[in-house]
């Protein structure tokens, strides 16, 4: 347990070092995986179905707000659309028209997760994303989630059906009656957005309580609620959509233990060491739970480079420093005389001054008497 809170606390500290890289990379990514499903599971467009293209428009995703990344994708999806026929791209148009005038325009930043939810689909883990919407985000996750089923299962219609919309002796009213057949009579589809509403507000609800362990109990239940609402809706409302127990029940739990992991690096309360404070002022009083995250103390390791040079330097200054032991302060150790060149004793040496001891001044004074 403490290496994987050492492992935590280096990598939230590396991500909080080199935020403003890591962020473009990870929308990068993002965007690049999203573009490739539309173009995999639409592609009728040949002239956009290139990777070269969905690069340059992850790389522009990258410094761009995320929710950019779906108004591009949603242009992507038309232009597939308009691949089959004017009617299907009319009817695509007015579907997202619906969306962001009804529903998207509500969720602002959380729009993230409509780009999130076709991609839970692709890689089996659906209940992971309902789950974790309602861990790290608001309640009004619920609504781009929603909004995210509804488009992905239409696209998964429309690739069924691309045959048929495709022919043209097909008139223009079958195949708008075969696409709102196909949207409003997939009860597979209803099913799949209750479960993913209502998942995401129960675990919001219960994660955002006070009591002991409310995240990870937040997490079972939405994973039990997610099993119970898609089993229910497909056996027990006998509805014309069947579900998979077995896969579904292999796929729930390892979302169950995805969002486990993400609880462990996003939140990681330490209960045991909870309290419970109590303050008052003039107009309210207040009953807080404060819960301690759970960390370890590290210690910092800090490598010292010694070269050559220092050390050298150290010792030119040892040797210039007077010490007791230096020659200087031995009597019986007498100093160096400088050497004198020759030309230098060739100068004629200037008369030398007499001394103040040789003149007599009993004389001078006599003769000065006498001159007066």
């Amino acid at each position: 347990m403490t290496a994987l809170l050492e492992l935590k606390q280096k990598i939230k500290g590396m991500y909080g070092q080199y935020e403003m890289y890591i962020l473009p990379v990870m929308k990068f990514v993002l965007a690049l995986v999203y573009f490739l499903w539309i173009n995999a599971n639409m592609g009728y467009m040949s002239r956009i179905n290139n990777v070269f293209l969905v690069l340059i428009l992850a790389l522009i995703c990258s410094i761009l707000p995320s929710s950019a990344m779906m108004y591009i994708g949603f242009v992507l999806i038309l232009v597939h659309s308009y691949a089959l026929g004017i009617e299907v791209a009319a009817f695509m148009l007015v579907l997202i028209l619906l969306m962001l005038i009804f529903f998207l325009r509500f969720s602002g930043e959380q729009n993230v997760t409509f780009v999130f939810t076709p991609l839970s689909f692709a890689f089996s883990l659906p209940a992971l994303l309902p789950i974790g919407s309602g861990l790290m985000e608001s309640s009004l996750s619920a609504i781009p989630a929603g909004c995210g089923v509804v488009m992905y299962y239409f696209i998964r219609f429309l690739r069924s059906q691309s045959t048929i919309l495709v022919n043209p002796d097909l008139d223009m009213t079958d195949k708008l009656q075969i696409m709102a057949d196909g949207l409003v009579q997939n009860w597979g589809m209803w099913i799949a957005v209750v479960a993913f509403v209502a998942v995401i507000l129960l675990v919001h609800l219960i994660r955002t309580r006070s009591f002991d362990h409310a995240w990870r109990i937040s997490i079972i239940t939405g994973g039990v609620a997610y099993v119970f609402i898609m089993l229910v809706g497909s056996f027990g409302m006998s509805l014309n959509a069947t579900v998979a127990m077995v896969p579904l029940l292999i796929c729930t739990i390892a979302a169950v233990l995805l969002a486990l992991i993400l609880e462990f690096f996003a939140f990681g309360g330490d209960y045991s060491r909870a309290e419970r404070l109590e303050y008052e002022d003039d107009e309210y009083f207040y009953y807080v739970k404060a819960v301690p995250k759970a960390s370890v103390a590290t210690s910092e390791r800090s490598i010292k480079k010694i070269n050559a040079e220092p050390v050298r330097e150290e010792r030119k200054a040892e040797e210039n420093t007077a010490t007791y032991a230096n020659p200087i302060f031995r009597q019986d150790e007498k100093p160096k005389r400088k050497k004198v060149s020759p030309a230098a004793d060739r100068k004629p040496r200037q008369a030398e001054k007499p001394a103040a001891k040789d003149v007599d001044f009993e004389k001078k004074l006599e003769e000065s008497l006498k001159d007066l």
